[in-house]
C-alpha cells in the first residue's frame, strides 16, 4: 500500500484555472502483464500531518511521540567563550602564547576564563567541566598540578610575549607618535610568605596589607603591552625607571617618548633616563623623551613674585606655554580648567564643614569636662581630623581642659589659588608636539587608569592575590594583563551591541572635559537600537551570549548523541559578525 497524489488541472465557469489535488490510499499489484491500482481509501479532507504520518507509517518509519523525538543528553554554555575565544584567535594570541601544545591550550583557556568568569584558579578549575571552554582546550580533565605548571610556562614566556606585542603597538610604523603610557597600582595579597609582599602605600585603601606593586605599560590608545611586578614597598620613580630600561633594552625601541604621572617622573629619573651606566649621555638617536607634570609646590613657586605664571595668561584662552630658567631646555604648559577648579572648590569646602561638624561634639565634651588631658583629647583629636585629611587646614591648640580649633584661612586661600591648574613639563621640541598635543597625552594617562579599573575589579578581578611563590604572582598578573588586552579589543569591537561609546568626539579644547559621542548618549537614553534590539553592558553582553549553549542531542532509535547549537538570537549573530567569524560549533 502506498499514498498517492493526483493533481489535475480545470477550467472553471469563469474562466478561472484551478488544480484539484487528491490523496488517496492504493494498493498496487500486478494482474498478469498489467500493473493494477486498487483504491482504498480517500484521503483528501484529511489534515497535511495526519496524511504525512500515514504516508511515513506506509513507508515503514517509526513514528514517535513530538516530545519523545530527541533527547537532549547534555546542554553546556558556548557562546561566551566561543566569542572570546574567536577574538583571541583572530588576534593571534594562540600563537602569541607560544608553540602549540597542552601547555598552551591551558594557558589560553586561563586567560579566556578571567575575561569571561574571573575566579580563582581553583574555582576556574571547577568551572571549566561547565563550558564548552574545558572539553574543547582539553582543560575538563586539568588538576591543580597542571594549572600551576601552565602558569609556570606562561611566566617563563613573558619577554618573549611583550615583546612581539611591542612590536605590534609601540613600534614606529604601528605608532608613529613613538608614545607610551606608564602608570602603576598595588593589590593587596592574603598570606605572608610571597617575597615580593610588602607593606607600602596602598592604592586600594587597605590598611595594614601586605601588598604588590605592578606598573602598566601601554600604547597612547591604552592598548596593555607589558607588566611588571614590583615588591610592595616600591616607589613610582624606581618602577619607572625599570620600565624605561624594559622598553629600550628588551623591546629595542628608541626616541620613545615615556608618559607619566607627577609623582613618577621626577628630576632624578629625567636626569638619569638617557643616562648610560658610565655616566654619559646617550646620543639623540637613542635618547628617550618625557612627559609629566609639575607637583603644587614648583608650580607655586612660577606663580611667586611676578613668575611666568600668572592668571593674565588664561584670560583669553585655557593653556599657555612658558619657560623658566628652573627647567632649562624644557618647554612648560600651563592648564588652567575652570570646571576643575569649580569642583576642587566646593569638594574642599564640603570636606571642611564635614570635619567641624565632626569636631563640634568633641568640643563640647571638653568643654563640659566629660574629656581632660592633653593626651586624650589630642587622640580624639586626630581621629576626627583625619578622617577627611583636612587637618593641614586647621590650627588646633590643646591643653588638659581647653580644646580650640580653628581654620588656617591662608594656606586654604593659597591652595585655592592653585585650583584648576597644572603644569605639563617636557623636552619634546614644539615642532613635534605643540603644546595642545602635550596636554593629549598627558590626559591619556586616563586610558592606562581606565585598564587599571578593569584589571582590578570591573573585569578581571586581580585582587586580591592568593599566590605565595613570586613567579606564580608574576604569571597571575600577566594573565591578567593578557585578559586586558582580550578585553581592550572585545569592548571596542562589541561596541555597537553596547552602551561603550564607539566614536567619542575629540576635543576642540584639549583642557576641557572629555564628552560623549551623540551617539553614545541616545543610546543611554532610548536603551534599544533602531531595530528594537536592547542594548547592553559588556559584562551583560557576554551574560547573554552565555545562552548560546552547545546540545548534545540524541534521536530515537540511535545511540549516538550529536552536538547542535541553540538557535542564535539576532544579537548573538550579529557579535560573531562584528568579530568576524561564523558562530563555531567547537573552539578548535
Amino acid at each position: 500500500m502506498h499514498v498517492a497524489r493526483n493533481r489535475r488541472t480545470y477550467l472553471a465557469k469563469s474562466g478561472e484555472q484551478r488544480v484539484y489535488e487528491s490523496v488517496l490510499v492504493r494498493r498496487t499489484y500486478r494482474d498478469g502483464s498489467k500493473v493494477r491500482h486498487e483504491t482504498l481509501a480517500n484521503l483528501s479532507a484529511l489534515p497535511a500531518g495526519a496524511v504525512s504520518a500515514i504516508e511515513a507509517t506506509l513507508k515503514g518509519e517509526r513514528l514517535v511521540p513530538a516530545g519523545q523525538a530527541v533527547t537532549i543528553t547534555a546542554s553546556v554554555p558556548h557562546g561566551h567563550v566561543a566569542a572570546v575565544h574567536a577574538m583571541a584567535a583572530r588576534l593571534g594570541l594562540p600563537a602569541l602564547l607560544g608553540p602549540a601544545g597542552r601547555q598552551r591550550d591551558l594557558a589560553l583557556a586561563l586567560v579566556i576564563s578571567r575575561v569571561v568568569r574571573p575566579a580563582s584558579k581553583l574555582s576556574t578549575l571547577t568551572w571549566w567541566a561547565g563550558t564548552t571552554l574545558g572539553g574543547d582546550l582539553g582543560a575538563a580533565d586539568a588538576s591543580t598540578d597542571d594549572i600551576y605548571a601552565a602558569m609556570d610556562w606562561l611566566e617563563h614566556r613573558q619577554d618573549a610575549i611583550e615583546a612581539e606585542l611591542a612590536r605590534r603597538h609601540l613600534g614606529p610604523e604601528p605608532n608613529p607618535s613613538r608614545m607610551a603610557l606608564f602608570d602603576l597600582s598595588s593589590s593587596w595579597l592574603e598570606g605572608s610568605r610571597c617575597p615580593l609582599a610588602a607593606r607600602g602605600y596602598s592604592r586600594d585603601g587597605k590598611k595594614g596589607k601586605l601588598q604588590i606593586e605592578y606598573g602598566l605599560l601601554t600604547g597612547p590608545e591604552g592598548r596593555p603591552v607589558a607588566v611588571r611586578v614590583f615588591p610592595g614597598s616600591t616607589g613610582d620613580p624606581a618602577a619607572f625607571t625599570a620600565i624605561a630600561d624594559v622598553v629600550r633594552d628588551k623591546f629595542g625601541l628608541a626616541q620613545m617618548v615615556m608618559v607619566g604621572d607627577r609623582g613618577m617622573i621626577t628630576s632624578a629619573r629625567i636626569q638619569a633616563l638617557n643616562q648610560r651606566e658610565d655616566g654619559t649621555q646617550r646620543p639623540d638617536a637613542d635618547a628617550y623623551g618625557w612627559i609629566t607634570a609639575l607637583r603644587a609646590p614648583a608650580i607655586r613657586k612660577l606663580m611667586a613674585d611676578d613668575g611666568p605664571l600668572q592668571l593674565s595668561l588664561f584670560d583669553q584662552q585655557d593653556l599657555a606655554e612658558i619657560t623658566s630658567p628652573d627647567f632649562p631646555g624644557e618647554r612648560l604648559v600651563a592648564c588652567r580648567n575652570p570646571a576643575l577648579a569649580a569642583d576642587r572648590a566646593r569638594t574642599r569646602d564640603e570636606l571642611l564643614a564635614a570635619t567641624e561638624k565632626l569636631l563640634a561634639p568633641l568640643i563640647a565634651r571638653v568643654q563640659a569636662g566629660r574629656l581632660t588631658g592633653a593626651g586624650p583629647i589630642g587622640v580624639e583629636v586626630g581621629k576626627v581630623i583625619s578622617r577627611y585629611k583636612t587637618g593641614k587646614h586647621f590650627a588646633v591648640t590643646i591643653t588638659d581642659t581647653t580644646l580650640a580649633v580653628q581654620r588656617r584661612q591662608d594656606q586654604i586661600d593659597a591652595e585655592a589659588a592653585l585650583d584648576g591648574f597644572y603644569v605639563l613639563r617636557t623636552p619634546v621640541p614644539a615642532h613635534e608636539m605643540d603644546a595642545a598635543a602635550v596636554v593629549t597625552a598627558y590626559k591619556n594617562l586616563k586610558y592606562a587608569g581606565r585598564d587599571f579599573r578593569h584589571i582590578k575589579s570591573d573585569d578581571l578581578g586581580l585582587r586580591p592575590v592568593f599566590h605565595r611563590l613570586e613567579e606564580r604572582v608574576k604569571a597571575h598578573v600577566l594573565i591578567c594583563m593578557l585578559a586586558c588586552y582580550l578585553t581592550w579589543h572585545l569592548r571596542r569591537t562589541l561596541a555597537p551591541l553596547t552602551f561603550t561609546d564607539q566614536d567619542p568626539p575629540a576635543p576642540a579644547n584639549p583642557v576641557a572635559p572629555a564628552r560623549r559621542s551623540a551617539a553614545a548618549q541616545a543610546k543611554a537614553s532610548y536603551q534599544h537600537d533602531p531595530a528594537g534590539q536592547p542594548y547592553r553592558s559588556f559584562h551583560g553582553l557576554l551574560e547573554h551570549l552565555a545562552t548560546l549553549t552547545r546540545n548534545q542531542v540524541r534521536f530515537t532509535g540511535t545511540e549516538v548523541a550529536v552536538p547542535m547549537l541553540t538557535e542564535p538570537t539576532s544579537a548573538q549573530r550579529q557579535a560573531f559578525e562584528l568579530i568576524g567569524t561564523a558562530i563555531p560549533l567547537t573552539l578548535k
